[in-house]
C-alpha cells in the first residue's frame, strides 16, 4: 500500500503540516519510595543507599515520637526540633552550624513544609544529601524550590541541591494529621497543580501532571475527611501531592504563590490556610484569559467550570474561608498589594494592575464569592 500520511486536519504530513508543539521539559533526578506502612525499612534503605553514616534528623517537636519511631536504627548523630513556619535565615543558620560541628553526612526531615524547608535551608549550603518522609501534603519534598524569611520578607529560589534525593511516602503517617489542617494542606497542594497550568516555564507534560494531580485530590480530600482513619483517601491525596509538586517545580512559580510567599513573609499566616483562602480568588481572576487551562481544570474536577469544580469541592471539605480568620487585617491585604505587585509573573495570563490586586486580597479578606474576580466590577 503506498500514499501520503495525512496529519490531524488533513495536512499531508511530509509537507503542509508543521508541527506547533515544541519545548524543552527536565525530569528531576529523585527517588520516590510509596508504600504505607513501611517508613522505616524504606528510609533505612534509602540511607544505606546514600552511604550515610553521620545523620541529622531534623523534625518538630510535636513529631519527635513518630520520627524516633521512622529513624530507628539509623546512625543518628544529631536530632533537631527547631522548626519554624516559612524559615527564618536565623534558625536556618543555627541549624547548618549544628550539622557542621556534627560532621553530618545525610539529613533526614520528618514532618511537614516548614520541616522540609529547613532541610533544604541546610542543603542550599552545605551539599547534603537529604531524605525526606513528609507528614502532611505539602509537596516541597518533590520541588527543588527553598525559601527564607529574613526582615518580614519571604525569598524563594531553585537550586537542585536541594532537591532530596528521596522521598518516602507512606500514608499512615498522615493519619494523625486532623482533618482541617489535612484539608488546608491537600488544597496548598491543589494550587501547585492550578499555578502550574499557567507557570512561566509550563509545557504539556506538567499541564499533563498537573490535572492528574487535581483528580487525584478531588477525590482523596473528601474520602480524608468522610474516613479521617483510612489510608485510602490519605494514599490518593499523597499520590496527587506529589504530580503537583512535580509540576509546579517545572512549571515555575505563578500568580497565586507569588500572593501567597508575601502574605506569608510579611504577616507570618499560616502557609497552607492562606493558600486555600487565596486559591479561588486567583483561579477566578486568570480563567477567563487561560481558557485551555481553565477547560483543562474543569474536566479534571468533572465540572462545567474550573471555578465551579474547585467550590464544590471546597464546600464538601470545608474548606477554610478568609484571611481575616488567621490573622490577616483588612488594612494589612491594602499595604501587601505594592510587594504583589513587584513579583508579578510577566507570563501571568491576564494582567495585573494594583487595583485588581487590592480587589484580590480583600476578596479573600473577607471571604466574598470568588466569582467577582472575573470582571473589572468593584467591590460592593
Amino acid at each position: 500500500m503506498t500514499g501520503t500520511s495525512r496529519a490531524p486536519g488533513g495536512h499531508d504530513a511530509d509537507s503542509a503540516y508543521r508541527s506547533s508543539t515544541r519545548f524543552e521539559h527536565e525530569t528531576l533526578p529523585q527517588r520516590v519510595c510509596f508504600a504505607s506502612g513501611e517508613a522505616a525499612a524504606t528510609v533505612r534503605a534509602e540511607v544505606q543507599r546514600l552511604g550515610a553514616a553521620r545523620v541529622m534528623v531534623i523534625a518538630a517537636a510535636a513529631e519527635a515520637e513518630l520520627a524516633q519511631q521512622v529513624t530507628a536504627g539509623l546512625p543518628v548523630v544529631l536530632r533537631w526540633s527547631e522548626v519554624v513556619m516559612h524559615v527564618p535565615v536565623e534558625v536556618a543558620e543555627r541549624a547548618r552550624a549544628a550539622a557542621a560541628r556534627g560532621h553530618v553526612d545525610c539529613v533526614v526531615s520528618v514532618g511537614g513544609g516548614s520541616t522540609t524547608g529547613l532541610a533544604k535551608a541546610i542543603a542550599l549550603t552545605t551539599d547534603l544529601p537529604l531524605v525526606a518522609v513528609p507528614t502532611t501534603y505539602a509537596g516541597s519534598e518533590a520541588t527543588s524550590v527553598w525559601g527564607l524569611t529574613e526582615q518580614a520578607r519571604k525569598t524563594t529560589g531553585v537550586d537542585a541541591r536541594v532537591l532530596p534525593r528521596s522521598i518516602v511516602y507512606d500514608a499512615t503517617l498522615t493519619v494523625s494529621l486532623p482533618v482541617p489542617m489535612s484539608v488546608a494542606s491537600g488544597l496548598n497542594a491543589l494550587a501547585h497543580c492550578v499555578d502550574a497550568m499557567w507557570g512561566p516555564r509550563v509545557d504539556p507534560i506538567d499541564r499533563a501532571l498537573a490535572a492528574e494531580g487535581i483528580r487525584a485530590l478531588a477525590t482523596g480530600l473528601p474520602a480524608v475527611v468522610t474516613d479521617p482513619a483510612g489510608l485510602w483517601g490519605r494514599e490518593r491525596t499523597l499520590y496527587g501531592t506529589y504530580l503537583s509538586a512535580v509540576a509546579f517545580s517545572s512549571a515555575g512559580s505563578g500568580l497565586h504563590h507569588k500572593i501567597c510567599h508575601v502574605l506569608g513573609g510579611m504577616y507570618d499566616l499560616p502557609h497552607a490556610q492562606t493558600h486555600a483562602v487565596v486559591l479561588p480568588y486567583v483561579l477566578a481572576f486568570n480563567a477567563s484569559a487561560a481558557p485551555e487551562a481553565e477547560q483543562r481544570i474543569a474536566a479534571a474536577f468533572g465540572a462545567e467550570s474550573a471555578i465551579e469544580g474547585l467550590q464544590r469541592l471546597r464546600h464538601d471539605v470545608d474548606a477554610p474561608k478568609a484571611l481575616r480568620d488567621y490573622g490577616l487585617e483588612e488594612a494589612d491585604a491594602d499595604n501587601a498589594v505594592q510587594a504583589v505587585l513587584d513579583v508579578v509573573p510577566d507570563s501571568n495570563p491576564r494582567p495585573v494592575t494594583a487595583h485588581d490586586l487590592r480587589r484580590l486580597l480583600r476578596s479573600a479578606w473577607a471571604g466574598t464569592d470568588p466569582s467577582t474576580m472575573t470582571d473589572g466590577k468593584e467591590d460592593r
